[in-house]
């Protein structure tokens, strides 16, 4: 009996012929856009976490409690001399400490405020090509900038920018600071409006032996110092929770679009099963006259209804496949003004399909029609025989 209702099930909806097709195609739109734009924030997040951590955050950051990253005004104030503990994590390679002071630069005679920070050119701990720094020559400063920085000041590798600070006494002093080196990297917050110094110098043209803003942890460390009173240990989730935040607010408002699609498909196919009901009056009182049970007629209709889904599942495989292969391999292209928005987004955005995602979003698919397609053969279970084969609607 099962094997029966299933090919008579799938007979009428091919029978319908081109209604099926559209409410097919229809709703295996809304079945890939919804994998694919999922698959697209999930790659824009793993893909920007992963560069955040091994340019930037490392495993775990510790504040100076003055330290306010968004707050310009808190960085001459946000600095001190590490704690034991911290030390002994520097001097084992676990740890690598940042001095950052604000100042200006004299690039082509325009000044432009940036960032001096202070970096171990010897460090492995971030992905910051640091080892330019190293030099024997204590008579030249050298400076490291990134892709951003060097097309908005027009340096480049070999050219002397005037750069001016302010050290700890307040004294306003200068010094020409040659570039040895531009890093490429996504990760904005490293690069736009500053220009990295040998920690050392830095320290020295400050007059802060032994101070820093904040330390970077190894990403594999695993015993984290207590904190106190003045450094505040800042772990992945509370250096990520931005990033975090604006990923699903994202996902909040990509929603609202394959919600409405899904919608759109979803109602069309509970068009044509009241519609389909509401015709095929005769031969649901002629089933039941033949003796089948009002709940295997429900049945029927209802996986009529199902199997839309079923089908938009495969045709949606006929295209939605080499789409995703090629959002993996290939990705969707950025406007090079995309590193712009404070956020590590590379030239190209990646997908990412697990199979969470597509087991998930098969089965929200699956459920929706089924459901769908059950509502309106509820009146069947009200529908005598007697009246549906003379046309009527009990």
């Amino acid at each position: 009996m099962k094997v029966l209702i299933f090919k008579l099930a799938f007979r009428n909806i091919i029978a319908r012929g081109l209604r099926t097709w559209l409410n097919v195609v229809v709703l295996s739109i809304a079945f890939v856009t919804l994998i694919w734009m999922q698959g697209l924030f999930d790659g824009m997040n793993e893909h920007v976490m992963k560069a955040m951590i091994q340019t930037q955050l490392g495993g775990g950051q510790f504040w100076h409690e003055a330290y306010d990253p968004f707050d310009p005004l808190t960085i001459e104030d946000a600095r001190a001399p590490l704690s034991p503990s911290l030390t002994e994590l520097v001097e084992a390679g676990k740890a690598t400490p940042i001095l950052i002071t604000s100042g200006a630069i004299y690039p082509d005679g325009r000044v432009q405020t940036a960032l001096l920070k202070g970096i171990d050119p010897h460090q492995r701990i971030v992905n910051i090509p640091s080892e330019n720094l190293k030099t024997d020559n204590d008579d030249v400063i050298l400076g490291l900038i990134g892709t951003r920085m060097a097309e908005h000041t027009h340096l480049r590798v070999g050219d002397y920018v005037t750069v001016r600070w302010r050290d700890a006494h307040g004294t306003f002093d200068a010094a020409d600071v040659q570039i040895v080196h531009i890093m490429s990297t996504t990760v904005s917050a490293v690069d736009a409006g500053q220009i990295w110094l040998p920690l050392e110098t830095l320290r020295e043209m400050l007059g802060l032996p032994g101070e820093a803003t904040y330390l970077i942890l190894n990403k594999t460390i695993e015993t984290v110092p207590s904190a106190d009173a003045v450094w505040k240990h800042r772990d992945l989730d509370f250096l990520l929770s931005d990033l975090r935040a604006l990923v699903k607010s994202k996902k909040i408002g990509s929603s609202i679009f394959y919600t409405l699609l899904l919608s759109m498909a979803l109602l069309a196919i509970f068009d044509t099963q009241v519609l389909s009901v509401f015709k095929r009056r005769r031969e649901i009182g002629m089933l039941m006259a033949l003796g089948m049970h009002r709940l295997k007629v429900i049945n029927l209709f209802t996986l009529e209804g199902a199997l839309h889904g079923i089908m938009a599942l495969f045709v949606g495989a006929i295209y939605g496949i080499p789409l995703m292969w090629y959002m993996v391999n290939r990705g969707l292209p950025l406007p090079k003004t995309a590193g712009d928005f404070g956020i590590a987004l590379p030239s190209a955005l990646y997908s990412t399909y697990s199979a969470g995602l597509l087991l998930w979003t098969t089965l929200l698919v699956l459920i929706t029609v089924t459901i769908v397609s059950f509502l309106p053969t509820r009146r069947i279970t009200k529908l005598k025989p007697t009246d549906a084969l003379r046309g009527k609607m009990s």
